[in-house]
């Protein structure tokens, strides 16, 4: 039994766990990626991390960005969820295209918003100035290129939170439904006190699940704004990335990769405890 499941153990050691490992093997050298030799520095590049007000602004940001594009998603996702829980026609081709910017490639999405954030000839600020307002600077403003990305996050996520939620709606029993019906109570007494509450275990795990990936955004922060202006979108996974192959400080770099792994291990046993750890009790 063991040898069939070798060449799964074996993909799972070389590309996971020593990758992981020599991450944290190297968080204590400093290494330029190509030298023979690396400089052992014990902690301290632990220490520059505590002290390095990048870090502190990138983990801000990431938080920011992590809150907006989690529960702004997942607001619109369960109000498209409702929507589509009715009997409308046409309903699974609507479903088909709140579903599309899901597996749309992240790159081809930040390159194609980006051009439609353009503040002089974007669509954007085109279709703002056909009603006489002037449109903001987006991308290129400090105040505005972290909520323009984040847009983009909510709007690739929408669609995934509407499946979740629509699945859950459908698992409700009908008779909840109609027992509420029969005592009187309207559509909003049966969404609050019957809907909302039978989500609650899918809402938690859109939260966890958000968090996890939003604070593994890179690809949209690369193709649209670069981790600026002045620091403005530097999330976690960008700041890595510019230590690690931009200055080719490895060592720096591995201890912001450890601080992002604490960071998801954490909301992972959250996520662990109160789902049950992926188990349904059936009574």
């Amino acid at each position: 039994m063991l040898i069939f499941l070798l060449p799964s153990i074996i993909i799972i050691f070389v590309f996971n766990l020593f990758p992981a490992f020599y991450s944290f093997f190297l968080s204590f050298f400093d290494w330029n990626g190509f030298s023979q030799s690396k400089v052992f520095v014990g902690f301290n590049n632990y220490i520059m991390a505590f002290k390095d007000p990048e870090l502190r602004n990138s983990i801000i940001v990431t938080l920011i960005y992590s809150l907006l594009v989690t529960f702004i998603s997942m607001f619109i996702g369960l109000l498209v969820a409702l929507a589509l829980n009715k009997d409308l026609k046409g309903k699974s081709l609507f479903r088909l295209l709140y579903f599309i910017p899901v597996v749309t490639p992240s790159v081809a999405s930040g390159i194609t918003w980006k051009y439609l954030f353009d503040p002089y000839n974007g669509v954007i600020n085109n279709i703002l100035g056909f009603f006489n307002i002037n449109g903001p600077q987006w991308l290129n403003s400090t105040s505005w290129a972290l909520f323009s990305v984040s847009i983009v996050g909510i709007w690739k996520r929408i669609g995934f939170c509407m499946v979740i939620y629509l699945a859950a709606l459908q698992d409700i029993p009908k008779s909840y439904l109609e027992a509420a019906e029969v005592d009187g109570a309207n559509s909003w007494n049966a969404f609050r006190y019957i809907k909302l509450p039978l989500l609650l275990p899918s809402s938690l795990f859109l939260i966890i699940t958000g968090f996890i990936e939003a604070f593994q955004v890179f690809d949209l922060i690369y193709t649209m704004t670069n981790g600026g202006p002045i620091g403005a979108t530097d999330v976690l996974g960008f700041l890595l990335y510019r230590h690690a192959f931009k200055y080719f400080n490895l060592g720096y770099a591995s201890v912001v990769a450890l601080i992002i792994f604490v960071i998801l291990f954490l909301l992972s046993i959250v996520q662990w405890k109160y789902t049950g750890g992926g188990v349904k009790n059936v009574e």
